[in-house]
Protein backbone atom coordinates (compact mmCIF):
# COMPACT_ATOMS: atom_id res chain seq x y z
CA UNK A 1 0.00 0.00 0.00
CA UNK A 2 1.48 3.64 -0.99
CA UNK A 3 0.12 7.02 0.92
CA UNK A 4 -3.08 8.33 -0.07
CA UNK A 5 -3.69 5.47 -2.92
CA UNK A 6 -7.37 4.95 -1.80
CA UNK A 7 -8.24 8.16 0.08
CA UNK A 8 -11.01 8.46 2.09
CA UNK A 9 -11.63 11.78 0.91
CA UNK A 10 -10.03 13.97 -1.72
CA UNK A 11 -10.10 16.65 -4.09
CA UNK A 12 -10.34 16.65 -7.92
CA UNK A 13 -8.66 19.39 -9.28
CA UNK A 14 -10.11 20.21 -12.55
CA UNK A 15 -7.12 21.51 -14.42
CA UNK A 16 -8.66 22.08 -17.99
CA UNK A 17 -11.06 24.40 -15.40
CA UNK A 18 -8.28 26.40 -14.58
CA UNK A 19 -6.46 27.24 -17.93
CA UNK A 20 -10.48 27.72 -19.21
CA UNK A 21 -11.06 30.32 -16.53
CA UNK A 22 -7.30 31.95 -17.15
CA UNK A 23 -8.42 32.33 -20.51
CA UNK A 24 -11.15 34.31 -19.65
CA UNK A 25 -9.53 36.23 -16.90
CA UNK A 26 -6.90 37.52 -19.56
CA UNK A 27 -9.99 38.67 -21.59
CA UNK A 28 -11.10 40.69 -19.27
CA UNK A 29 -7.92 42.69 -18.50
CA UNK A 30 -7.99 46.31 -20.32
CA UNK A 31 -5.29 46.54 -23.27
CA UNK A 32 -1.65 47.62 -22.13
CA UNK A 33 -2.46 46.15 -18.33
CA UNK A 34 -0.85 43.11 -16.98
CA UNK A 35 -2.02 40.70 -14.94
CA UNK A 36 -0.11 39.50 -11.79
CA UNK A 37 -1.37 35.65 -11.17
CA UNK A 38 -1.65 35.37 -7.03
CA UNK A 39 -0.97 31.40 -5.89
CA UNK A 40 -0.71 32.19 -2.28
CA UNK A 41 -2.00 29.34 -0.63
CA UNK A 42 -0.12 26.30 -2.60
CA UNK A 43 -2.87 27.92 -5.10
CA UNK A 44 -5.80 28.26 -3.32
CA UNK A 45 -5.09 24.81 -2.54
CA UNK A 46 -4.83 23.36 -5.75
CA UNK A 47 -1.03 23.26 -6.30
CA UNK A 48 1.57 25.05 -7.24
CA UNK A 49 3.39 22.96 -8.77
CA UNK A 50 0.35 21.76 -11.55
CA UNK A 51 -0.96 25.54 -11.67
CA UNK A 52 2.26 27.22 -12.90
CA UNK A 53 2.19 25.57 -16.24
CA UNK A 54 -0.73 26.59 -17.46
CA UNK A 55 0.29 30.13 -16.19
CA UNK A 56 3.00 29.99 -18.40
CA UNK A 57 1.12 28.52 -21.19
CA UNK A 58 -1.09 31.65 -21.23
CA UNK A 59 2.23 34.02 -21.01
CA UNK A 60 1.77 35.14 -17.34
CA UNK A 61 5.04 36.67 -16.78
CA UNK A 62 4.55 37.75 -13.18
CA UNK A 63 2.88 35.43 -9.87
CA UNK A 64 2.39 36.34 -6.26
CA UNK A 65 3.07 34.58 -3.58
CA UNK A 66 3.04 35.18 0.32
CA UNK A 67 5.37 32.35 1.90
CA UNK A 68 9.03 31.52 1.06
CA UNK A 69 7.55 27.84 0.31
CA UNK A 70 5.41 28.98 -2.27
CA UNK A 71 8.12 31.22 -3.63
CA UNK A 72 10.27 27.94 -3.72
CA UNK A 73 7.84 25.65 -5.64
CA UNK A 74 7.05 28.87 -8.19
CA UNK A 75 10.70 28.57 -8.76
CA UNK A 76 10.71 24.99 -9.09
CA UNK A 77 8.17 24.88 -11.29
CA UNK A 78 10.41 26.26 -14.05
CA UNK A 79 8.89 29.62 -13.42
CA UNK A 80 11.44 32.69 -14.29
CA UNK A 81 9.86 35.68 -14.71
CA UNK A 82 8.63 37.88 -11.77
CA UNK A 83 7.95 37.00 -8.75
CA UNK A 84 6.24 39.38 -6.31
CA UNK A 85 5.50 39.01 -2.37
CA UNK A 86 1.80 40.28 -2.04
CA UNK A 87 2.13 40.69 1.95
CA UNK A 88 5.37 42.04 4.49
CA UNK A 89 8.02 39.97 5.27
CA UNK A 90 10.53 39.69 7.95
CA UNK A 91 14.16 40.63 7.98
CA UNK A 92 14.92 37.08 8.60
CA UNK A 93 12.59 35.65 5.73
CA UNK A 94 13.18 38.46 3.11
CA UNK A 95 17.20 37.39 3.47
CA UNK A 96 16.22 33.80 3.05
CA UNK A 97 14.22 33.98 0.21
CA UNK A 98 16.50 36.05 -1.64
CA UNK A 99 17.70 32.28 -3.83
CA UNK A 100 13.95 32.76 -5.09
CA UNK A 101 14.97 36.44 -6.56
CA UNK A 102 11.01 37.56 -4.45
CA UNK A 103 10.33 41.05 -5.15
CA UNK A 104 9.58 42.54 -1.19
CA UNK A 105 7.04 45.25 -0.51
CA UNK A 106 8.66 47.50 1.75
CA UNK A 107 6.46 49.50 4.34
CA UNK A 108 8.75 50.63 6.68
CA UNK A 109 12.18 51.51 7.46
CA UNK A 110 13.52 48.41 9.32
CA UNK A 111 12.75 46.35 5.87
CA UNK A 112 14.35 49.53 4.16
CA UNK A 113 17.28 48.82 6.27
CA UNK A 114 17.37 45.39 5.94
CA UNK A 115 16.74 45.75 1.95
CA UNK A 116 19.68 48.23 1.60
CA UNK A 117 22.35 45.87 3.46
CA UNK A 118 21.11 43.15 1.25
CA UNK A 119 22.10 45.67 -1.75
CA UNK A 120 24.86 46.30 -0.10
CA UNK A 121 25.91 42.82 0.52
CA UNK A 122 25.55 42.29 -3.36
CA UNK A 123 22.66 40.70 -3.77
CA UNK A 124 19.63 42.29 -6.70
CA UNK A 125 17.11 44.06 -5.09
CA UNK A 126 13.75 45.22 -6.64
CA UNK A 127 10.98 46.76 -3.79
CA UNK A 128 7.36 47.60 -4.27
CA UNK A 129 6.67 50.52 -2.35
CA UNK A 130 3.33 49.34 -0.23
CA UNK A 131 0.75 52.45 0.57
CA UNK A 132 -2.14 52.12 2.59
CA UNK A 133 -4.08 54.69 1.26
CA UNK A 134 -6.94 54.66 3.99
CA UNK A 135 -7.47 50.89 2.86
CA UNK A 136 -6.55 47.78 4.41
CA UNK A 137 -4.94 49.27 7.86
CA UNK A 138 -2.59 45.97 7.27
CA UNK A 139 0.81 46.26 6.30
CA UNK A 140 0.84 49.16 3.57
CA UNK A 141 2.34 52.88 4.65
CA UNK A 142 -0.27 55.45 5.80
CA UNK A 143 1.30 58.33 3.80
CA UNK A 144 -1.85 60.82 5.02
CA UNK A 145 -0.06 61.75 8.15
CA UNK A 146 3.25 63.95 8.30
CA UNK A 147 4.79 61.12 10.01
CA UNK A 148 3.84 58.76 7.38
CA UNK A 149 5.23 61.12 4.68
CA UNK A 150 8.47 61.45 6.43
CA UNK A 151 8.80 57.63 6.62
CA UNK A 152 8.20 57.24 3.36
CA UNK A 153 10.98 59.85 2.48
CA UNK A 154 13.51 58.03 4.36
CA UNK A 155 12.38 54.61 2.25
CA UNK A 156 12.78 56.68 -0.89
CA UNK A 157 16.46 57.81 -0.05
CA UNK A 158 17.47 54.56 1.73
CA UNK A 159 16.43 52.66 -1.32
CA UNK A 160 16.65 54.94 -4.34
CA UNK A 161 16.67 53.32 -7.64
CA UNK A 162 15.54 49.81 -5.84
CA UNK A 163 11.97 50.91 -5.64
CA UNK A 164 10.40 49.22 -8.82
CA UNK A 165 6.73 49.84 -8.14
CA UNK A 166 3.71 51.21 -5.71
CA UNK A 167 1.44 48.82 -4.89
CA UNK A 168 -1.88 48.93 -2.57
CA UNK A 169 -4.97 46.93 -1.82
CA UNK A 170 -8.24 48.20 -2.53
CA UNK A 171 -10.61 47.33 0.91
CA UNK A 172 -14.08 46.86 -0.93
CA UNK A 173 -14.82 46.48 -4.74
CA UNK A 174 -18.42 48.12 -4.33
CA UNK A 175 -18.80 51.09 -7.14
CA UNK A 176 -18.11 54.26 -4.89
CA UNK A 177 -15.17 52.76 -2.43
CA UNK A 178 -13.23 51.74 -4.75
CA UNK A 179 -13.85 54.65 -7.06
CA UNK A 180 -12.91 56.76 -4.16
CA UNK A 181 -9.93 54.36 -3.24
CA UNK A 182 -8.20 54.29 -6.35
CA UNK A 183 -8.71 57.94 -6.68
CA UNK A 184 -6.89 58.75 -2.77
CA UNK A 185 -4.26 56.20 -4.15
CA UNK A 186 -3.41 57.50 -7.46
CA UNK A 187 -3.02 60.49 -5.30
CA UNK A 188 -0.72 59.89 -3.10
CA UNK A 189 1.09 57.32 -6.35
CA UNK A 190 1.65 61.29 -7.55
CA UNK A 191 3.01 62.70 -4.80
CA UNK A 192 5.60 60.13 -4.09
CA UNK A 193 6.97 61.01 -7.85
CA UNK A 194 6.93 64.55 -7.20
CA UNK A 195 8.91 64.04 -4.01
CA UNK A 196 10.94 61.85 -5.04
CA UNK A 197 13.85 60.88 -8.03
CA UNK A 198 11.68 58.17 -9.22
CA UNK A 199 10.37 58.17 -12.55
CA UNK A 200 6.84 57.38 -13.49
CA UNK A 201 7.54 55.44 -16.76
CA UNK A 202 10.16 53.52 -14.85
CA UNK A 203 7.64 52.25 -11.70
CA UNK A 204 4.96 49.34 -12.37
CA UNK A 205 1.81 50.59 -9.92
CA UNK A 206 -0.35 48.30 -9.64
CA UNK A 207 -3.50 47.26 -7.10
CA UNK A 208 -6.63 45.52 -8.00
CA UNK A 209 -7.65 41.97 -7.32
CA UNK A 210 -9.75 39.42 -9.09
CA UNK A 211 -13.12 41.28 -7.31
CA UNK A 212 -11.80 44.94 -9.17
CA UNK A 213 -11.42 43.15 -12.41
CA UNK A 214 -14.73 41.76 -12.54
CA UNK A 215 -16.44 44.97 -10.98
CA UNK A 216 -16.81 47.16 -14.21
CA UNK A 217 -15.29 49.96 -12.45
CA UNK A 218 -12.62 51.54 -15.01
CA UNK A 219 -9.43 52.14 -12.46
CA UNK A 220 -5.80 53.17 -13.06
CA UNK A 221 -3.19 50.65 -12.66
CA UNK A 222 -0.81 48.84 -14.36
CA UNK A 223 -1.59 45.47 -13.49
CA UNK A 224 -4.34 43.88 -11.49
CA UNK A 225 -3.17 41.22 -8.65
CA UNK A 226 -5.68 37.84 -8.71
CA UNK A 227 -6.14 34.57 -7.84
CA UNK A 228 -9.70 33.58 -7.03
CA UNK A 229 -10.64 34.23 -10.77
CA UNK A 230 -8.75 31.18 -11.40
CA UNK A 231 -10.78 29.17 -9.59
CA UNK A 232 -14.63 29.62 -10.20
CA UNK A 233 -15.49 31.27 -7.33
CA UNK A 234 -16.79 34.39 -9.00
CA UNK A 235 -18.54 35.39 -11.67
CA UNK A 236 -20.15 32.34 -13.01
CA UNK A 237 -22.37 33.97 -15.56
CA UNK A 238 -19.75 35.12 -17.49
CA UNK A 239 -18.22 31.68 -17.94
CA UNK A 240 -15.89 30.83 -15.10
CA UNK A 241 -16.18 27.11 -13.51
CA UNK A 242 -15.44 25.83 -10.54
CA UNK A 243 -12.21 24.12 -10.40
CA UNK A 244 -11.83 21.96 -7.43
CA UNK A 245 -14.69 18.88 -6.06
CA UNK A 246 -14.14 17.41 -2.57
CA UNK A 247 -15.58 13.51 -2.00
CA UNK A 248 -15.38 10.93 0.58
CA UNK A 249 -17.20 7.76 0.39
CA UNK A 250 -19.75 5.58 2.61
CA UNK A 251 -18.11 3.44 4.27
CA UNK A 252 -21.33 2.04 6.97
CA UNK A 253 -25.28 1.69 5.65
CA UNK A 254 -27.45 0.87 8.31
CA UNK A 255 -31.54 1.13 9.58
CA UNK A 256 -31.66 3.31 12.72
CA UNK A 257 -35.20 3.51 14.40
CA UNK A 258 -37.34 6.13 15.56
CA UNK A 259 -35.77 7.74 18.62
CA UNK A 260 -31.92 6.97 18.30
CA UNK A 261 -29.37 9.52 18.75
CA UNK A 262 -26.95 10.71 16.41
CA UNK A 263 -23.54 11.78 16.81
CA UNK A 264 -21.95 13.32 20.01
CA UNK A 265 -24.00 14.66 22.65
CA UNK A 266 -27.38 13.09 21.19
CA UNK A 267 -27.53 16.79 19.31
CA UNK A 268 -30.15 14.83 17.05
CA UNK A 269 -32.88 12.42 17.70
CA UNK A 270 -34.49 10.48 14.17
CA UNK A 271 -38.10 11.27 13.85
CA UNK A 272 -39.02 8.20 12.33
CA UNK A 273 -37.41 4.80 11.17
CA UNK A 274 -34.44 6.08 9.23
CA UNK A 275 -31.13 4.64 6.91
CA UNK A 276 -28.07 6.43 7.71
CA UNK A 277 -24.47 6.57 5.73
CA UNK A 278 -21.84 7.19 7.40
CA UNK A 279 -19.67 9.04 5.18
CA UNK A 280 -15.47 9.11 5.72
CA UNK A 281 -15.04 12.82 5.91
CA UNK A 282 -15.26 15.28 9.28
CA UNK A 283 -13.72 18.28 10.15
CA UNK A 284 -10.23 17.33 10.03
CA UNK A 285 -10.71 16.55 6.88
CA UNK A 286 -12.18 20.55 6.13
CA UNK A 287 -16.12 19.58 6.80
CA UNK A 288 -16.32 21.97 9.74
CA UNK A 289 -17.90 21.16 12.87
CA UNK A 290 -19.98 23.90 13.00
CA UNK A 291 -21.56 23.95 9.53
CA UNK A 292 -24.89 24.77 9.32
CA UNK A 293 -27.76 22.27 10.04
CA UNK A 294 -28.87 22.17 6.61
CA UNK A 295 -26.27 21.21 4.99
CA UNK A 296 -26.21 18.03 2.37
CA UNK A 297 -23.82 16.37 0.41
CA UNK A 298 -24.66 14.75 -2.70
CA UNK A 299 -25.45 10.97 -3.11
CA UNK A 300 -27.08 8.54 -6.02
CA UNK A 301 -27.40 12.18 -7.75
CA UNK A 302 -29.87 13.10 -4.69
CA UNK A 303 -29.32 15.85 -1.59
CA UNK A 304 -28.57 13.34 2.01
CA UNK A 305 -29.07 15.83 4.82
CA UNK A 306 -26.16 15.67 6.95
CA UNK A 307 -27.36 14.87 10.52
CA UNK A 308 -25.49 15.62 14.15
CA UNK A 309 -22.49 17.05 15.15
CA UNK A 310 -19.87 16.61 12.69
CA UNK A 311 -16.81 13.95 13.74
CA UNK A 312 -13.06 14.35 13.57
CA UNK A 313 -12.84 12.45 10.56
CA UNK A 314 -16.77 11.47 9.72
CA UNK A 315 -20.20 12.69 9.46
CA UNK A 316 -23.56 10.65 9.34
CA UNK A 317 -26.13 11.54 6.36
CA UNK A 318 -29.64 10.77 5.60
CA UNK A 319 -29.89 8.10 3.01
CA UNK A 320 -33.66 7.32 3.14
CA UNK A 321 -35.11 8.63 0.22
CA UNK A 322 -31.94 7.33 -1.49
CA UNK A 323 -32.03 4.16 -3.48
CA UNK A 324 -29.40 1.63 -4.02
CA UNK A 325 -26.52 3.44 -1.81
CA UNK A 326 -23.93 0.78 -1.14
CA UNK A 327 -20.32 0.69 1.15
CA UNK A 328 -17.87 2.79 -1.13
CA UNK A 329 -20.29 4.61 -3.12
CA UNK A 330 -18.86 8.20 -3.55
CA UNK A 331 -20.32 11.02 -1.97
CA UNK A 332 -19.41 14.81 -2.94
CA UNK A 333 -19.51 16.99 -0.69
CA UNK A 334 -19.03 20.00 -3.53
CA UNK A 335 -17.93 20.13 -6.80
CA UNK A 336 -19.68 19.62 -10.68
CA UNK A 337 -20.34 22.82 -12.53
CA UNK A 338 -23.94 22.45 -12.80
CA UNK A 339 -25.94 25.28 -10.89
CA UNK A 340 -23.04 26.71 -9.88
CA UNK A 341 -23.86 30.23 -8.71
CA UNK A 342 -26.79 28.56 -6.68
CA UNK A 343 -23.91 25.70 -5.64
CA UNK A 344 -21.44 28.12 -4.58
CA UNK A 345 -24.19 30.36 -2.36
CA UNK A 346 -25.44 27.31 -0.56
CA UNK A 347 -22.06 25.89 -0.11
CA UNK A 348 -20.83 28.90 1.56
CA UNK A 349 -23.92 29.15 3.28
CA UNK A 350 -23.28 25.86 5.05
CA UNK A 351 -19.64 26.48 5.98
CA UNK A 352 -20.30 30.18 7.14
CA UNK A 353 -17.30 31.45 5.02
CA UNK A 354 -16.00 32.41 1.62
CA UNK A 355 -15.10 29.75 -1.13
CA UNK A 356 -11.40 30.89 -1.23
CA UNK A 357 -11.19 30.00 3.01
CA UNK A 358 -12.85 26.77 1.43
CA UNK A 359 -10.74 25.41 -1.04
CA UNK A 360 -7.59 26.31 0.60
CA UNK A 361 -8.55 24.30 3.57
CA UNK A 362 -9.94 21.43 1.63
CA UNK A 363 -7.11 21.05 -0.59
CA UNK A 364 -4.24 20.94 2.40
CA UNK A 365 -6.22 18.71 4.40
CA UNK A 366 -7.49 15.88 1.72
CA UNK A 367 -5.13 14.10 -1.18
CA UNK A 368 -5.50 15.86 -4.29
CA UNK A 369 -5.81 13.99 -7.65
CA UNK A 370 -5.38 16.12 -10.91
CA UNK A 371 -7.26 15.59 -14.27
Amino acid sequence: MTPDSYPGSWCEIHLDRISRNLTLALGLVPPGRRLCAVLKADAYGHGIAQVVPLMQAQGVTCIGITSNAEACAVRDAGFDGSLIRVRAATPDEIENALEAQVEEQVSSLVIAEKLKALKAAGHTVRAHLALNAFGMSRDGLEISTDNGQSTCRSILNLLANDIVGICTHFPCNTPENLRSSAHLFQEQVSWIIENSALERSDILVHAGSSLTLVSDEPIETDMYRCGAIFYGILKPELGFQTTMSLKARVVSVGDYPKGASVGYDRACRLDKDRKLACLSIGYANGFRRGADPDAAVVLGGCLAPVLGKVSMNTLTVDVTDVDGIQIGDEATVFGGIADTKASLTATEQYFCTIMADLYADWGMRNARIFG
